[in-house]
């Protein structure tokens, strides 16, 4: 299944990008902004305050002269909370502020769904569908049979939607991946998070995804107040832990690789970094008119969650992932 996008490739041409939405608990606009654009120190100090201290902390440990992405500007900014988008504007060098995320269309070439919440991407993307402008979306894509199976028949029609997690572009990620052969046959990865399994889940498992590929055979969570811990197999026999503990903020993306030859311990929690990789391999999918990995992998990927979520609503039961997508039209 093919990325391809009405529109699309875009070669060389600068790219004008929307940046749409924020909710408590995830401030990329301010973050996402910055790494294409460049930023404000002064005024990303008073934007983000001490709730989202982090991007202060990790933009600040960046060569200054380096942020930015070449052919690439955030042009516009909305926020759910219209008090917040004149601060990301001035911290993040945006331009235009607008009053209506419909505002954009006509104006930009891809727009940025930056809000984590699975539950509301197929609203908050619609507009932009309708208008042919292609899209990138902030993890996880959906997290209920009905809206993934919207995105699929947006794809299908040939619209260019994007959405993965960062820490996929991590470089300790990418390193591990890159030694893998060293470890022999693998045999169990483990995965950690914080925050809860609908809105971070997919941080977890997309980080190890590529170690194992597609595959993945089913899905159980075992849930008690605070925690979601899945448990999900490869079809391959390796097994996957993703403990999932709300409060566990200081141990987010330790990821433990087990093979029979060696193992490894890696930190992927590499903000910049995995953003950094994140937004250019987007800009760089909308230049050529299709991703390096498929959609087929990001269907698979939301269908686990999916599967986790019906686990715990079962209390515990096991899930095949074949059964959410017996579900899906392909």
């Amino acid at each position: 299944m093919t990325m391809k996008s009405k529109g699309v490739p875009f070669g060389d041409k600068p790219i004008r990008i929307a940046m749409l939405g924020m909710i408590d608990g995830n401030a990329h606009p301010y973050s996402w902004s910055a790494i294409i654009n460049g930023y404000n120190p002064e005024a990303m100090e008073v934007g983000v305050g001490e709730k989202y201290r982090g991007i202060v902390d990790y933009l600040g440990a960046e060569p200054f002269d380096e942020i930015g992405v070449e052919g690439a500007t955030v042009t516009h900014i909305w926020t759910d909370e219209p008090e917040e988008a004149p601060k990301i504007s001035a911290a993040s060098l945006v331009p235009n502020v607008v009053e209506n995320p419909e505002d954009v269309i006509g104006e930009v070439d891809l727009v940025v769904i930056s809000v984590d919440d699975g539950e509301d991407h197929v609203r908050r993307v619609r507009p932009f569908i309708e208008a042919g402008i292609a899209v990138f979306i902030d993890k996880p894509l959906a997290t209920n049979v009905a809206d993934l199976q919207q995105f699929i028949d947006w794809q299908k029609e040939g619209h260019f939607i994007m959405s993965s997690s960062g820490l996929r572009y991590s470089p300790p990620a990418v390193a591990l991946r890159e030694e893998l052969a060293s470890l022999g046959e693998l045999r169990w990865i483990s995965s950690t998070s914080a925050k809860t399994w609908e809105r971070y889940g997919i941080h977890a498992l997309e980080a190890i995804y590529p170690l194992v590929g597609p595959g993945l055979k089913s899905v159980r969570l075992e849930s008690q107040p605070g925690s979601d811990i899945g448990y999900i197999l490869h079809e391959s026999g390796v097994q996957l832990t993703l403990p999932i503990i709300y409060d566990m903020v200081g141990s987010f993306g330790l990821v433990d690789a087990c093979g029979t030859a060696g193992h490894r311990r890696i930190n992927v929690a590499a903000p910049y970094r995995a953003f950094r990789g994140q937004l250019v391999a987007v800009l760089d999918a909308l230049r050529a008119g299709e991703s390096k990995y498929p959609f087929s992998e990001t269907i698979e990927l939301m269908a686990a969650i999916i599967a986790g979520i019906r686990s715990r609503s079962e209390k515990g039961r096991l899930v095949p992932v074949s059964e959410i997508m017996g579900e899906l039209k392909l």
